[in-house]
């Protein structure tokens, strides 16, 4: 009983990496630019795709539809997220230029559908491209299940959740301690401010969306060993990973993380029970916050002035 508890914490901690990361993702975006990219989802498809293509073209092992194990071997798997990463943060700075920025400052809410129909633009250039078929992705550690005091994990699962953390800890570390964090957080609190402070708004807006968009695409990336490379398989994930931001705070990073994180360990909780319930009772107790914290656990309460 005890190995299958602690192999449900580390599967939970895994998907919750990467549902956390997603929702940072998602945070910045909406510190920065008061905007989020209802995109995401295809990003992280796109993302996963991109990074087999990156892995059959450097390697040529087996077939694109089944890539030999050693295909992600070396500093293959590597390159694949640095190319991944640049590729998808560039495809951000489109989005932003195509879908946020003509409507920013204008009344209404157009660029979430301007953000959605993006995305379906993406996709069916992805289909287009790389057909609807899901394809399986090498682990760059091989797939043999490991034995962790009886638990058997995957290696993938370790390497989702040390990639996660590293990648969550150096933005922490950026928005913290840097001067381009610290240009990016005042342009969340008043952007008229910071442009009269010498900062250049719209860069810090085009690299919020290069950020988020590159997390997301080696979400994807990092994902998609586990579940297979999709087309289709971001929807559900960012959609929970924007769920566990909202349920942190969409506007405190270190709160969308822990709403990821503990979205993730919920899932694979409620798995081991009752594999259909997951959704129910994760979006229950979204519900639940929501209606007792509407701002989220750690999210900063609106004040109204009068």
């Amino acid at each position: 009983m005890l190995a299958t508890y602690l192999q449900v914490l580390v599967s939970g901690l895994a998907i919750g990496g990467v549902y956390a990361l997603i929702a940072l993702s998602f945070s910045i975006t909406f510190t920065t630019t008061k905007t989020l990219n209802f995109a995401q989802g295809e990003f992280i498809g796109v993302g996963a795709f991109l990074g087999v293509t990156v892995l059959y073209l450097v390697s040529g092992e087996g077939s694109f539809a089944a890539l030999a194990p050693a295909a992600a071997g070396g500093a293959r798997y590597p390159l694949a997220a640095a190319v991944v990463g640049a590729v998808l943060g560039a495809l951000g700075i489109l989005l932003f230029l195509a879908a946020i920025r003509p409507f920013a400052g204008k009344p209404g809410m157009s660029w979430v559908m301007s953000t959605i129909g993006f995305g379906i633009i993406l996709q069916s250039l992805g289909l287009a491209v790389w057909g609807p078929a899901p394809v399986n992705m090498p682990s760059p550690f091989g797939d043999d299940v490991m034995r962790l005091a009886g638990a058997g994990v995957r290696p993938q699962e370790i390497l989702v959740l040390a990639v996660a953390v590293v990648l969550m800890a150096a933005l922490d570390l950026l928005m913290r301690r840097t001067r381009l964090g610290k240009a990016m957080r005042a342009v969340a609190h008043n952007p008229q401010v910071a442009a009269l402070m010498g900062i250049n708004v719209a860069a810090v807006m085009l690299g919020a969306f290069a950020l988020s968009s590159a997390l997301a695409g080696v979400g994807g990336l990092l994902v998609a060993p586990i579940a297979s490379a999709s087309l289709f398989m971001g929807m559900g994930i960012a959609l929970k990973a924007f769920s566990g931001a909202i349920m942190g705070g969409l506007d405190n990073p270190r709160g969308c993380i822990f709403g990821g994180f503990a979205l993730g360990l919920l899932e694979a909780g409620v798995a081991l029970w009752e594999a259909q319930w997951r959704e129910i009772v994760i979006f229950l107790l979204i519900i639940l916050v929501l209606a007792i914290r509407p701002n989220g656990l750690f999210g900063a309460r609106a004040l109204d002035k009068v």
